[in-house]
């Protein structure tokens, strides 16, 4: 899809551009371009304004809005002065891709790693990385949002300028140049879009479209987006359109879809990007608290699985508060049955959830329509202290865990740092100001009081200030850590073997069952081409017994049937 059939956002044509605002909550706006005189812009119904300028790619522009405001485009597709400064015309042709021949890889050969760009160099840093990461045996590197959001650090979860580029990280163009450099060493990219709300500081929508937002239904970051109204369907549909094609991402993470109000929206994005890219690979991951299988029944690739998640972490660390309480009841049963069905909750109440039913009936659903995880930028970040696996479970335990989540046929998904055993925390970090950076400092310590190691006050004062500069640089990685190689060895040597054994016979993999051998010990088995894949994961502190395969393991190894404590083992035999 071109630039031209989009709605939003500047046209930039031979010698002049179009400019288009939606504004259905003011009844005139004007065009200011830095260097010329204000333009009135025509109303053209709908809440629609548009006017021609004689000005081209290089041309800072705002709105004025009826009351002196002037507001940036709020689909800019480039902010060099952050998020209340002008926007820039960009010319969406002027990179000159080197891989345009790139379409993209089967979403079964996916092997996923979450990144935060501004931690690893902003986008030219990240592109510096790529070739240890395709050596690795990684085939997606999947960025943390990058639109624009205030100031120079963030999750990137407070975005409020969808279309631009985060501008502390670099260009456009570095941005374009780090995906075909992922291309041409082939590398697919993803991208998390975050359509469910928009952050705290710098959204200046309301002002001149008041009903692109709800005034009766909230999310837990402000009022919920109203996906009823067409303008708001075809605004996220247009970013997710212009992501896909004007960078060339391979593929969208969308952020909390739960938080949007009208899930049809879901489908009908998906069938328009399905139709939009033909020839090309294009995968949609959702993040769904609420475990709706419906979504992953053809149109959607696949879903972040939080469930295999908290299982594998109460089995890891023995913890159990906030959402991990719905896990600590006969955990090994609950990974069983994240192995062999995807969700462990299918519709059961959850108790974190007030005794709600949570989730639908997945069984019937293919393993690569769930993506695994041992961590992401959630699962650590939300922690006060932001600590990894490594400074809460036992090596042994945890080596046998990566294991499991590598050879097991879902989707893996890797967070930075977790390939070299990475010990320093990953923490939660914003670039706020003023009464803002006091409200989201008191509010982040005030979440934490509910937990027992934060009870007094005087220890929620140890829990690191977003704000400061100290939080993002102690989130920076350390690779040369002094067991880093053993880690980055025991990755290279399972992603090996997933590449020889698991990845060729994915297409058309099913389970054939689970079962729980011990406290903190399963098997499982899964159909692949004409053989089966049997894993048995040992992560207590005693042996186990199992029947075995009667070929070698293509990981670990087996002594008179017993499976040895803290340990993996995976077989491949025919069928």
């Amino acid at each position: 899809m071109s630039d031209a059939e989009f709605q939003f956002g500047p046209l930039v044509g031979p010698g002049a551009t179009e400019f288009r605002l939606w504004a259905p909550g003011i009844e005139a706006v004007a065009l200011e371009v830095e260097g010329h005189a204000p333009v009135r812009m025509m109303p053209t119904g709908d809440g629609w304004y548009r006017v021609d300028a004689p000005v081209g790619p290089g041309a800072l522009y705002r709105f004025r809005l009826p009351d002196g405001t002037r507001v940036p485009d709020p689909a800019s597709r480039a902010q060099p002065g952050d998020v209340h400064g002008p926007s820039l015309v960009v010319d969406p042709n002027a990179y000159h891709w080197r891989c345009a021949d790139w379409r993209g890889r089967p979403w079964e050969e996916t092997i996923l790693y979450e990144l935060h760009v501004g931690l690893l160099g902003r986008y030219k840093g990240v592109l510096a990385h790529l070739p240890r990461l395709a050596e690795l045996g990684i085939t997606a590197i999947e960025l943390m949002p990058v639109a624009e959001f205030p100031g120079a650090r963030n999750w990137g979860y407070d975005g409020v300028l969808p279309f631009a580029p985060e501008s502390s990280y670099g260009t456009p163009e570095d941005l374009k140049m780090l995906v075909d450099e992922a291309h041409s060493l082939g590398l697919m990219v993803l991208l998390d879009v975050v359509y469910n709300h928009f952050g705290p500081d710098g959204n200046w929508m309301p002002s001149f479209a008041p009903g692109f937002f709800r005034d009766d239904l909230h999310t837990p970051w402000g009022a919920a987006i109203d996906f009823r109204r067409k303008e708001v369907r075809r605004f996220f549909i247009e970013n997710a359109l212009y992501w896909l094609g004007d960078f060339r991402f391979d593929g969208l993470r969308l952020d909390a879809v739960h938080a949007i109000s009208e899930p049809d929206w879901i489908g009908e994005m998906a069938d328009e990007v399905r139709g939009a890219f033909p020839g090309r690979d294009i995968h949609l991951v959702l993040e769904n608290e609420g475990n709706v299988a419906e979504h992953l029944l053809g149109r959607i690739d696949a879903q972040w699985n939080d469930d295999f998640h908290n299982v594998m972490h109460v089995l890891l660390t023995g913890e159990t508060e906030a959402y991990y309480e719905d896990f600590a009841d006969r955990p090994a049963d609950k990974l069983a049955r994240a192995l062999a069905q995807g969700f462990v909750y299918q519709g059961e109440p959850s108790k974190h959830h007030g005794g709600k039913p949570r989730g639908s009936k997945s069984a019937d659903l293919p393993p690569t329509a769930f993506v695994n995880f041992l961590q992401n930028h959630d699962q650590i970040g939300n922690r006060a202290l932001g600590e990894r696996l490594t400074m809460l479970a036992d090596p042994d335990a945890l080596c046998a865990a990566t294991a499991l989540l590598l050879l097991c046929p879902q989707i893996p998904l890797i967070f930075m740092g977790d390939e070299t055993g990475a010990v320093t925390p990953f923490l939660f970090f914003t670039d706020f100001h003023g009464d803002l950076a006091d409200a989201v400092r008191d509010g982040r310590r005030k979440e934490f009081a509910k937990f027992p190691a934060f009870s007094d006050p005087t220890q929620r004062e140890n829990i690191p200030d977003p704000n400061a500069l100290s939080t993002f640089d102690g989130s920076t990685l350390d690779l040369t850590h002094p067991q880093a190689d053993g880690w980055r060895a025991l990755y290279r040597d399972l992603l090996a073997l997933r590449h020889r054994h698991i990845i060729p016979s994915l297409k058309g993999a099913r389970s054939i069952g689970a079962a729980v051998l011990g406290e903190k010990a399963v098997a499982a088995r899964w159909r692949l081409g004409g053989e089966i894949l049997t894993l048995v994961c040992n992560l207590g502190d005693r042996p186990v017994r199992i029947e075995a395969p009667s070929t070698a393991p293509i990981w670990g190894s087996l002594a008179d049937g017993v499976v040895s404590p803290k340990s993996t083992i995976a077989w491949m035999s025919a069928t």
